[in-house]
């Protein structure tokens, strides 16, 4: 299945389908780091997606979950944007800051 590398959207699948062909839907959830929309009839749908695209959702969550904390990530993130700061590794950044 060929996917426009600009602009991908999750693919929608049914039950069905995705029953007999499970392993094609895993692997392309990974290749291409979308969900895979299962449909059942009468049932909620539910999203195959890559464990660590999961935890990065989450881990996401959890930073703006305060209002406090997201409101100092998104003026960081305009900073950067505004000031056209260079990009750190976090290694090196870790070291200047002596952690």
């Amino acid at each position: 299945m060929s996917r426009n590398p600009v602009h991908v959207l999750p693919q929608d699948v049914t039950y069905t389908y995705a029953r007999a062909h499970l392993a094609k839907l895993w692997d392309e959830a990974i290749a291409e780091r979308e969900p895979v929309i299962i449909h059942r009839r009468g049932k909620e749908s539910v999203a195959l997606i890559p464990v660590d695209e999961l935890d990065s959702i989450q881990e996401t969550a959890h930073l703006l979950r305060s209002p406090a904390n997201a409101q100092r990530l998104f003026t960081a993130l305009t900073r950067s944007h505004r000031e056209q700061l260079p990009a750190q590794d976090p290694g090196d950044l870790a070291k200047s800051l002596g952690l």
